[in-house]
């Protein structure tokens, strides 16, 4: 999918992005932008409206509707073409490369610039809108919600997270942002799921874990959302990514959220690793810790 939008970019013209910028505009008020309302937003005569919306449609970064009245809308290709385009501009990135991830809420893939990034694409909202409307709080107070807002309110929630917490939390050192899209440090590494740790690494991967946990919670965040499917295990230690549903620790849930995540994660390793894991508290030791807890850390609830 982004691939093949970085492959049109070098032949998508100046006015085919005030064009789509223009349907990104109107998708503000409704799902379908009307053709009518299109030079208005994006700047263009109606002549060259109905040229720049061919060329679009052509590639993919528009659709048409013609039932009550002619109106458009971006794809997520159109969406993810005006988000490389801003980064291009700003020198963020200057390619696209493979896929490091693709997910039911976002893409991820490796970009080059002075050194390998990677470019992830929140899509919350596009397949499962109805689900993300009742799961995400800042789709409450709105009347029209779009799955560009969805997706973009997912980045920034996650930007702002990792802004907060690097580099004193170890996750990903956030690049720069744009609208659903974020640019982030490439991680090396296996995810936690896919890991085979030896024995005489268990309790010392879930201590790190559990610690970076702890300090996300001192610097002012909860994940909200861990598992073992946003941890990479690496030579250096443990990173957690993946960060769209954090909340920040003066959350009304706050407490709730972080009994969960640290459920989650013991509950993974007791799981996985029963024999090693034997001796240690299991997950609703420490959640009743946490619970009863009045704490600034976590640090003296982890139980390795």
């Amino acid at each position: 999918m982004v691939r093949n939008v970085a492959s049109e970019m070098a032949a998508l013209e100046p006015e085919d992005f005030h064009l789509l910028s223009g349907v990104e505009q109107g998708m503000r008020f409704s799902e379908w932008v009307n053709r009518g309302t299109l030079p208005d937003f994006a700047g263009l005569t109606s002549e060259n409206v109905d040229y720049r919306l061919d060329r679009c449609a052509d590639r993919g970064l528009l659709e048409r509707r013609t039932i009550q009245y002619e109106g458009y809308k971006l794809t997520f290709e159109g969406y993810d073409a005006l988000a490389l385009h801003t980064f291009a501009e700003r020198g963020t990135i200057e390619g696209v490369g493979a896929p490091l991830g693709v997910g039911k809420e976002s893409d991820v893939y490796e970009v080059q610039s002075y050194t390998p990034f990677a470019l992830k694409f929140h899509r919350e909202g596009y397949t499962n809108f109805r689900e993300v409307m009742r799961e995400r709080e800042y789709t409450a107070d709105r009347d029209h919600v779009s799955w560009l807002y969805t997706a973009r309110k997912a980045a920034e929630r996650e930007y702002d997270a990792l802004e907060t917490l690097y580099p004193d939390v170890s996750v990903p050192r956030p690049i720069d942002h744009n609208r659903h899209a974020i640019v982030m440090e490439k991680i090396d590494g296996v995810e936690l799921s896919r890991a085979d740790l030896d024995d005489d690494q268990v309790l010392g991967v879930c201590d790190l874990v559990l610690r970076e946990v702890a300090r996300a919670f001192d610097a002012g965040y909860v994940h909200a959302d861990m598992s073992e499917y946003n941890v990479f295990v690496g030579t250096d230690g443990v990173t957690i990514f993946d960060w769209p549903q954090a909340v920040p620790t003066d959350h009304e849930n706050a407490v709730d959220l972080l009994e969960r995540d640290v459920e989650n994660v013991l509950g993974y390793f007791h799981r996985k690793y029963p024999r090693r894991m034997a001796e240690t508290p299991d997950s609703d030791a420490i959640a009743d810790a946490i619970a009863d807890a009045e704490f600034e850390s976590i640090d003296d609830v982890t139980p390795l």
